[in-house]
């Protein structure tokens, strides 16, 4: 039922932009020259960015989700000090028992919530928690952020935070009305190079920033077609009915920071194209002609390999993403930097320039990284890369949080990125489906971007929690 249900909407006049009715009736504003629900309400409640939470001398941590991404989270907390991991969760028992597995040796003892759909409610009312890592399938990803911020919880989400515009709509108004926060997990905005030409870009290296470019390409044809990867194979359903930028953060969250998106600048609007799909239905083809599991996904309209979307800021930068999880090509975020004084990508190798005539030598970008690492980095970055987690950004960004919740300071990612970062996949789809025209993307601090402060990355403040390998 839910299936056909989200074809209906996918075949409606909002190109499936979540939940349309409900939206609506919610008071979206709906401006078809320009795209849907370009804004809510002009009226900040209150501003989370730049909100520093009252002090946790010990931050109280539960677990919703425990498969693909919820044990590195765990395993992260469980070395940081000041943390007490109190409850952890999971639909299937099996996952929720190997990953409790992790915290042996360790004075963690959590409860056990499983086996039934609404078991993530009870370790949310909890009284005694004050942190939830919500490392869940996408949809459910804000019906669970919103009901722990009411429960007075801060939330810490997997990525995207949000899957339609009126859920981003939802993070913002509730992290505002009940101060709670809302981050995002986005962990490419603490890989070494990224931090490294944030401090660069910060310092004026590159000049006036003009132009940047992410992406997350990723050949995850096989793990999406597994009936051992994803939990009902959720993210190949999505990939089978979602079309545009399905999964933008990666690439964008750092770049936004260098364009010190939503604290001095803003997404205006964006326009996005998507190839045909050449590989995913012949794929499924392949699959059913071997497992009847996979017949259900024969005759879908499966979306484009390749999406590529473009946005302008108010400021007059531009900004490149694009998505493609089925091609076979090598692994690229690309994080490229480009100034009027000079110019950093990442892959295939990290390369630094300040010239038209080429990449600085190895010597000279040895100089630039003893210069420009930021504090960050410099004090929490070997501990992190012995600790792991995709080369220990993962490692990185939960210390950072935990940290700034301990020492009362505001996070480096609130609702207002989470929430303009993931709306690039809603927005990106509506233009597909509108041949490529233009859409709006929301100003979701409602014109708090022209005062909110960047984010503290050397550690001006806080910097102490400790951690124990």
């Amino acid at each position: 039922m839910k299936n056909n249900r989200r074809d209906f909407l996918k075949k409606s006049s909002l190109a499936g932009l979540g939940i349309a009715g409900v939206g609506v009736l919610n008071g979206f504003a709906s401006e078809p020259e320009k795209g849907p629900w370009v804004s809510k309400s002009s009226i900040q409640t209150f501003n989370m960015s730049g909100y520093a939470a009252p002090k946790l001398e010990t931050v109280r941590v539960g677990f919703i989700g425990l498969g693909q991404r919820g044990p590195s989270h765990l395993n992260a907390i469980s070395k940081i000090e000041g943390t007490e991991i109190k409850a952890l969760c999971d639909l299937r028992p099996e996952s929720v028992n190997k990953a409790k597995k992790v915290l042996d040796g360790t004075s963690h003892n959590p409860a056990i919530y499983t086996g039934n759909e609404d078991e993530w409610k009870k370790l949310c009312e909890r009284k005694d928690i004050d942190l939830i890592y919500i490392c869940t399938p996408w949809h459910l990803h804000v019906p669970m952020a919103v009901f722990a911020m009411e429960q007075g919880k801060h939330v810490a989400i997997e990525v995207p935070a949000a899957v339609s515009m009126q859920e981003c709509w939802q993070l913002v108004e509730t992290s505002e009305r009940t101060r709670k926060h809302c981050m995002m997990l986005e962990n490419c905005c603490y890989d070494f190079f990224e931090l490294l030409t944030l401090n660069m870009a910060r310092q004026g290296y590159f000049g006036e920033i003009i132009h940047t470019e992410g992406a997350y390409i990723h050949n995850l044809i096989d793990l999406n077609f597994s009936d051992k990867g994803y939990q009902n194979m959720w993210r190949l359903r999505e990939n089978a009915t979602r079309e545009g930028s399905l999964y933008p953060t990666h690439g964008l969250g750092p770049v936004c920071q260098v364009l010190n998106i939503n604290r001095g600048d803003k997404m205006d609007y964006l326009v996005s194209v998507s190839s045909n799909d050449f590989m995913m239905a012949e794929r499924a083809k392949a699959e059913a002609a071997k497992n009847d599991l996979y017949k259900e996904f024969v005759g879908k309209d499966f979306k484009g390999n390749m999406n590529t979307t473009t946005i302008r800021t108010t400021h007059g930068k531009t900004i490149m993403i694009q998505h493609d999880v089925t091609s076979p090509r090598p692994y690229s975020r690309i994080h490229l930097v480009s100034g009027t004084k000079g110019t950093a990508l990442k892959y295939p190798e990290p390369r630094i320039s300040n010239s038209h005539e080429g990449w600085v030598k190895e010597a000279e970008f040895k100089a630039l990284e003893e210069k420009y690492t930021p504090n960050i980095v410099k004090k929490v970055g070997e501990l992190a890369k012995k600790v792991g987690g995709h080369g220990g950004m993962d490692f990185l960004m939960n210390w950072r949080l935990i940290d700034c919740l301990r020492n009362g300071l505001p996070l480096d990612q609130d609702v207002y990125d989470a929430a303009s970062w993931s709306s690039v996949w809603p927005l990106s789809e509506w233009s597909v489906n509108n041949r490529s025209n233009s859409v709006d993307v929301p100003d979701f601090t409602r014109g708090s971007w022209k005062k909110n402060q960047p984010h503290d990355i050397d550690l001006k403040k806080g910097g102490d929690t400790k951690v124990k390998i």
